[in-house]
């Protein structure tokens, strides 16, 4: 054991020393005036890739050769023909200064350039997608930004669907979620603050917040975790969920993400931060509580009675996806007289003959639940509903006529599985504590249930997102705050919308 931990301290010490010293060989780099070398210097850093573009050419009139690298895929290149190579070809004279200045000002046609002269950084540039301008003589080059690349248009989201309100959604270019917000939210106080992440990746990270509404304090706590991530990968926002996350072993969410920009933006105006990941349209938002997992946008753009209505429909399905399957086989298991007689007698008859106990049946129902749930998400669309159907109606029918399972229990795991969907940000967490439910009122009956349930109350009360209480506002003693948390109170009656309330006070008296 001892040797094998030597061995690989040893080899971790060498891939350190590897990493480093590739890093100061790439510091040691050094752009020259030689255009040649400067080709030969960047082939060598990026090596043999096919696609690696070095376009060279030659400036007009005055014949001093130049190049451009770019990576192919990722550039605009009918952009570089007509803004760069047009005018520098056609049009440009050779630079009398010591700076690159003057083909920057008069001959190119780009609106984001920059003259850089560290190499390592102009190796990033070319990894981003921008293209370099190196030409004979000068130690420095421009960058200019015309990136441009397959992307997927703005469409409704999938995972979050709506009968009212905005159907686009955030897509995987961060470019074009940070233009979605700042549609909704026209205010100058409406900051993105900018960071890279990943050693590899080097992932670009955006922070949005509104000044003057979010606390100085989340945003420098926000940008003080997100600044200690160390790692060679950032794929998907759900790296850096689990990177700053308050309680990384509890399975309730502390992060909240969304599909939708109105959601996102309503979330600003209250005055927290969203985080961008570039590469995905799901967008971060921080603090969060628990009760946001139960709001939905569209109750702010219906009737405020059918907001609360729908609300509460929420609330008694989530409850319903955790409990139906425990309180069933608690009361079928141990407290027999908690159900009316008719009902007892009835459930006994058609348990008649069925080989396993309710527990066991209600734990093989939720198994084989979850995979047929699993599988309409993996295969493809069309196999999924195939998958659903069959999964429902003939595994389910064919179960009971075989006298496998209880009629009563296939009702209850239906009624479970129907629920769960209701609330999709509590779909994995739900799934969690529907089996440990089930375990405990499996041994203890109601009692069991009720201590985990207390347990699971207890933890809740327990948690923090970014220093804000999970419960809050419920655990508030400002009755005020609850406004929008057991019932959806018109916009004019809520604490952040004082226009509303002044605008009706004024048709009143009208």
């Amino acid at each position: 054991m001892l040797r094998f931990l030597s061995k690989l301290r040893n080899l971790s010490f060498l891939l350190k020393e590897r990493n480093n010293y590739q890093n100061s060989s790439t510091k040691a780099q050094q752009l020259t005036a030689d255009l040649n070398k400067n080709i030969k210097l960047f082939r060598q850093v990026l090596g043999e890739s096919s696609d690696v573009i070095i376009r060279q050419f030659k400036l007009a009139r005055g014949g001093t050769s130049a190049a451009l690298i770019f990576l192919d895929g990722l550039v605009d290149k009918k952009r570089i023909d007509e803004h760069v190579l047009h005018p520098l070809m056609v049009q440009s004279h050779t630079p009398l200064s010591g700076t690159l200045k003057k083909l920057k000002d008069s001959f190119i046609f780009i609106d984001d350039i920059s003259e850089l002269k560290d190499f390592g950084e102009i190796v990033s540039a070319v990894l981003e997608g921008k293209v370099v301008l190196l030409v004979d003589g000068f130690a420095s080059t421009l960058v200019m930004d015309v990136r441009d690349w397959e992307r997927r248009t703005v469409d409704e989201p999938d995972t979050e669907g709506a009968v009212r309100g905005p159907r686009e959604g955030f897509t995987e270019n961060i470019r074009t979620n940070i233009a979605l917000l700042r549609r909704i939210i026209r205010d100058p106080d409406l900051t993105f603050y900018n960071l890279r992440l990943g050693e590899k990746t080097k992932k670009d990270i955006t922070i949005a917040y509104i000044k003057g509404v979010a606390k100085d304090s989340l945003i420098e706590e926000v940008k003080y975790r997100l600044n200690k991530i160390k790692t060679d990968a950032i794929l998907e926002s759900g790296y850096v969920e689990q990177l700053i996350d308050d309680h990384p072993f509890s399975p309730f969410p502390t992060i909240a993400n969304s599909e939708k920009p109105d959601k996102v933006a309503a979330k600003l105006l209250e005055g927290r931060a969203a985080i961008l990941v570039d590469g995905t349209p799901f967008v971060l938002t921080v603090p969060m509580v628990f009760i946001e997992s139960f709001q939905h946008p569209e109750d702010y753009y219906v009737h405020p009675y059918f907001g609360t209505f729908m609300r509460w429909i929420r609330y008694i399905s989530f409850i319903l996806s955790i409990l139906s399957p425990a309180f069933f086989v608690a009361l079928s298991t141990f407290d027999h007289e908690l159900i009316p007689t008719p009902l007892l007698i009835s459930i006994a008859a058609a348990r008649e003959g069925t080989p396993f106990p309710v527990f066991l049946e209600a734990l093989l129902m939720i198994i084989v639940f979850e995979i047929l749930r699993e599988a309409s998400i993996r295969m493809p669309q069309s196999l999924g509903q195939a998958v659903n159907i069959v999964g429902a109606l003939v595994i389910g029918q064919a179960a009971v006529s075989a006298g496998l399972i209880g009629p009563a229990m296939v009702i209850v795991i239906s009624l479970t599985a129907v629920a769960t969907f209701i609330v999709p940000p509590l779909i994995d967490v739900g799934t969690i504590l529907r089996f440990v439910l089930l375990f405990g009122a499996g041994m203890l009956g109601l009692f069991g249930l009720t201590i985990i349930l207390l347990e699971v109350l207890i933890h809740l009360a327990s948690l923090k997102s970014f220093g804000v209480p999970y419960l809050s506002p419920l655990a508030s003693p400002d009755t005020a705050k609850l406004k929008d948390v057991i019932i959806r109170a018109p916009l004019w009656s809520m604490p952040h919308t004082d226009t509303f309330r002044q605008n009706r006070r004024r048709g009143n008296k009208q």
